[in-house]
């Protein structure tokens, strides 16, 4: 390694805490890897430090110790010297690095164990520049950190970076490829074994397991097999020799993420095969060498009729998946997408979530902002996903307990997080300099499950920036209210998509209502919104537990923000706050682009206190943000006074 972050930012790991840490006298004691990689990290932070600043820590001492955990470590403080305890490589290495994020000399003194077992990251790259998706699949910073051209990159030293800036908040686990598995990914697990070994063997530096996203249908692909059938002996042959070479090559390996019988991809289904005939094939070849499969739950008729209502993608996970509780191996973590849809803005829990009670389950989040501005707009997405974890499941009389609480040991077999990365060879890493604490935050997340975004966001300011309390009160402000606003100028109240088809950025208010893809909002003359009610609709609210179901079965306890996810209702009905669903849409698309305006005003306020490149950046996107926001605006609103025939009570321009 020639030195650290040589092509771009060092996001959190580059504030003034890293000048605090170069300063110190590092001492190691014990043996292992770890303390080699932390000895190398902090000669290279000492070397690359243009400012090393002596605080109240003047030693630094990384012990790998007996009798300890091995996943979480301990730090205690001894007159001028801090000692983080560790008992393994992983550990030693993860206590390091959370002592160069949160600061030697700010850093919490005591215990730091994981809530969560699983702690993971799907990065969507792909190998070789697809023709739609581009290098990498809803990924808006840049080309892949890890391939180029149809290889992995010879120079890995920005992938290294990253793999340390995630380590540092406590991933544990990371699948280096897209999930939609082309022809040359395929080979991964075969001809590019070593290549993998490559991504891995720094993965495994950080204490990171790696794994590799698989071609359910691999074995047919290239040949070997005639069928990819799960139950066909010469394809359960195939699967667990090419596992064990993959295992052979690979010490540390941690197994296979597989998207099946999604979106085109191939799955038991073609065979008249379950998920858990399909799952359980892998598992078998995984588990003599410790291996795990997580399985996607994203799963649904993507050629559906637009004219068949009674078809509901929201229905779709539970559909296939609640009736199969208990029947997978150990080794197989069902990972469901945290609502039935597609990572909306605003949409519920997904009931698969409060029907698995006997399965490992990982929780997917999306980093990366697909359908929330695209690293164009400012949207800090941890309290939507505060929001998400504080759902209560409705296992108990009283809705309890929280989504987060079943994600605790003892509460399922096996449970944690997962997400979409939101990284690029882009010099900040994010497309949106201020898009790193949605990576920040998700990690932290998954560390711990119930901290408060406002002092994650704390953290991550302070991490990566040197700022006066103003500048540093803005732009919290800004942030934590971004998620909201971008909420005000899209689709409203929890009806989702309204995007442009395809890239999926920008408004298009009907780009999706005659498509083959579910994602509909049912908008007539009278009203809008999707029945999905037992009584009258689709009856997908019947998938939730009695105590969650009636609440959002009648609709008036339904929550003013879900109300056009769960019914249709005419534009004069009267919500929880006293406007008509019509009022609500225009109110909230004209406060959507006022708070735009006021975010750009309080911006230019501090942005001098940033760097130049930090302050550039988000200047032009705040600016394209304003202006995709009163397209928003202007398209919704006129869309819908379009329909309802009813003008907006307060008399503002809407084009006719």
């Amino acid at each position: 390694m020639d030195g650290l972050f040589t092509d771009g930012d060092w996001a959190w790991l580059g504030g003034p805490h890293a000048d605090r840490l170069a300063a110190c006298h590092l001492e190691t004691r014990g043996e292992g890897a770890g303390l080699a990689v932390v000895a190398r990290d902090h000669r290279a932070l000492q070397a690359a430090s243009r400012n090393p600043r002596q605080g109240s820590v003047r030693t630094v001492r990384v012990e790998r110790a007996g009798g300890m955990p091995d996943d979480g470590f301990v730090v205690e403080r001894d007159g001028e010297s801090l000692h983080v305890r560790a008992g393994s490589d992983a550990a030693v290495v993860r206590g390091f690095l959370a002592l160069w994020v949160h600061g030697v000399d700010h850093i919490r003194v005591g215990d730091w164990q994981p809530a969560t077992e699983i702690r993971m990251l799907n990065d969507w790259d792909n190998m070789s520049h697809h023709p739609v998706m581009g290098p990498v699949e809803r990924g808006y910073s840049g080309a892949s950190v890890a391939f180029a051209d149809g290889e992995v990159r010879s120079d890995l030293s920005r992938f290294r970076d990253y793999v340390r800036l995630v380590a540092a908040c406590g991933i544990n686990a990371l699948c280096v490829n897209n999930v939609n598995v082309d022809d040359v990914e395929t080979t991964l697990i075969m001809s590019r074994r070593n290549d993998l070994a490559r991504l891995a063997g720094i993965l495994l530096e950080y204490g990171i397991t790696p794994y590799v996203a698989v071609n359910f249908a691999s074995p047919l692909t290239v040949g070997a097999t005639e069928t990819a059938d799960p139950l066909d002996p010469d394809v359960r042959r195939w699967w667990a020799k090419t596992t064990a070479e993959v295992f052979d090559a690979i010490d540390g390996f941690g197994g296979f993420v597989v998207k099946a019988d999604s979106e085109n991809r191939p799955g038991p289904f073609q065979y008249g095969r379950n998920h858990v005939e399909g799952a359980n094939m892998l598992a078998e070849a995984l588990a003599p060498h410790g291996g795990r499969v997580f399985w996607r739950c994203f799963v649904y008729n993507h050629l559906q009729d637009w004219r068949d209502r009674s078809t509901d993608r929201a229905r779709a996970a539970a559909d296939h998946f609640a009736p199969l509780d208990g029947q997978f191996a150990q080794n197989v973590v069902l990972q469901v997408k945290h609502g039935p849809m597609d990572f909306q803005t605003r949409e519920p829990v997904s009931p698969l979530l409060t029907r698995l009670r006997d399965t490992n389950i990982a929780v997917e989040l999306q980093v990366t902002q697909e359908y929330t501005g695209q690293q164009r707009h400012l949207c800090y997405l941890p309290p939507m996903w505060r929001e998400v974890l504080d759902f209560g499941v409705g296992w108990e009389p009283d809705g309890g307990p929280c989504l987060w609480e079943s994600l605790l040991p003892g509460a399922r077999p096996l449970a944690g997080l997962t997400a979409v990365s939101n990284v690029g060879m882009d010099w900040n890493w994010t497309g949106h300099a201020l898009a790193q604490a949605n990576l920040y935050g998700y990690c932290r997340l998954a560390w711990d499950p119930s901290l408060d975004p406002a002092d994650l966001l704390d953290e991550w300011i302070a991490a990566s920036y040197d700022l006066d309390e103003e500048a540093a009160a803005v732009l919290r402000r800004l942030m934590l209210g971004s998620w909201r606003t971008y909420e005000d100028y899209t689709a409203p109240l929890g009806v989702g998509f309204m995007v442009s088809p395809g890239h999926h950025y920008g408004p298009s208010v009907d780009g999706y209502e005659y498509s083959p893809w579910g994602t509909y909002h049912f908008a007539d003359r009278d009203g809008v919104g999707v029945d999905r009610t037992v009584a009258t609709g689709t009856g997908m609210v019947g998938q939730y537990p009695d105590v969650v179901a009636e609440r959002y079965e009648r609709l008036e306890d339904c929550p003013d923000e879900l109300v056009l996810f769960f019914h249709h209702v005419p534009y004069t009905h009267v919500l929880n706050d006293g406007r008509t669903v019509v009022q609500h849409i225009y109110d909230t698309h004209f406060e959507g682009v006022e708070k735009v305006e006021a975010m750009m005003a309080q911006w230019s306020g501090v942005r001098d206190r940033f760097p130049a490149a930090v302050r550039d950046n988000v200047d032009v996107r705040l600016a394209e943000q304003l202006r995709s926001a009163t397209e928003w605006r202007d398209q919704v609103n006129t869309y819908f006074l379009r329909k309802s025939g009813i003008p907006d009570e307060r008399g503002r321009p809407i084009h006719p």
